[in-house]
C-alpha cells in the first residue's frame, strides 16, 4: 500500500475506536498512539511558459463555431491570467465581467471572496467572446455557457483541455487546474512574493502556497543540470 493509503486506513481505524469508546463498547488507548507514515509533499504540476503559450494558441480552433472558440480561449486566459479554479471561473456571471475594471471579485472555497487582477488581454478576450455570443450575453446569464445556453459544465472544459493536451503531447498532469498552478509558479519565478501569491490564489494557509517554492526550486535545478559542465 502507498503511504497515503496506509494513513487513510489508519485514520479510519482510529475514528472507529473513538466511536467505540464513546459508546462504551470497547476501549483501546494504544490505537491512538500509532503514528501515521510521513506523507510525501505534493508538488503542483505546472506547465512551462512555452507549454502555456502553446495551449492558448491551439485553443483557436477553426473547426468550432467562432463563439465557442472565443469562449474556450477566454476561459483558459482567465485560468492562467488570474489563477482561478475551474469552478470559480464557471461560477461567474456576465455582469461580473461587464462591471469589472482592472480587477474582478471571485468567490472561492467556503464562500471566501478575493480580488484578482483582470489583465487587459484577458478582459479583451472575455469581451470579444461576449460580443460573439449568440444569445446577446444578458447580464444575469452565466459568463461561460454551453451550446444549449446553460452554464458550461466543467466536464466539457476538461474534455476540451484533454484534446489540446493530446495534440501537444503534454502529460496527463496538464489539466485546467494546471493553468492555475502555472499562474502561481510563473509569478514566483518572476520574483513575486509568497504572501501576494497566497492572496491571489485565495489560500487560507501560507503553507499551501509554499508548495510552489518546491516547483521553482526544481526548475532551477533542471536548468543547472542542463547548463553546468560538471552537473
Amino acid at each position: 500500500m502507498a503511504k497515503t493509503s496506509t494513513a487513510r486506513s489508519l485514520s479510519a481505524v482510529k475514528s472507529f475506536f473513538r466511536y467505540l469508546d464513546r459508546e462504551g463498547l470497547a476501549s483501546n488507548a494504544a490505537v491512538s498512539t500509532i503514528r501515521a507514515p510521513k506523507l510525501p509533499r505534493q508538488v503542483p504540476r505546472a506547465l512551462t511558459q512555452d507549454e502555456s503559450t502553446d495551449v492558448l494558441a491551439l485553443a483557436d480552433d477553426p473547426d468550432q463555431p467562432r463563439w465557442v472558440t472565443l469562449r474556450d480561449l477566454a476561459l483558459l486566459l482567465l485560468l492562467y491570467g488570474g489563477g482561478l479554479r475551474i469552478g470559480e471561473a464557471l461560477g461567474l456571471d456576465v455582469r461580473h465581467v461587464r462591471n469589472a475594471g482592472e480587477t474582478i471579485r471571485i468567490t472561492g472555497k467556503g464562500g471566501k471572496e478575493r480580488v484578482v487582477p483582470l489583465l487587459p488581454k484577458v478582459r479583451e478576450a472575455l469581451l470579444a467572446y461576449l460580443e460573439c455570443r449568440p444569445d446577446g450575453a444578458p447580464g444575469s446569464s452565466p459568463l461561460f455557457i454551453g451550446v444549449q445556453g446553460k452554464r458550461l459544465n466543467p466536464a466539457v472544459a476538461q474534455r476540451r483541455f484533454r484534446l489540446l493536451r493530446t495534440m501537444l503531447g503534454l502529460p496527463t498532469s496538464a489539466t485546467p487546474h494546471a493553468m492555475r498552478h502555472s499562474f502561481a509558479t510563473h509569478l514566483l519565478g518572476s520574483g513575486a512574493d509568497l504572501r501576494t501569491i497566497q492572496e491571489l490564489l485565495g489560500h487560507a494557509s501560507l503553507s499551501t502556497t509554499q508548495r510552489y517554492t518546491d516547483v521553482d526550486a526544481e526548475g532551477l535545478l533542471e536548468v543547472y543540470r542542463n547548463a553546468h559542465p560538471r552537473a
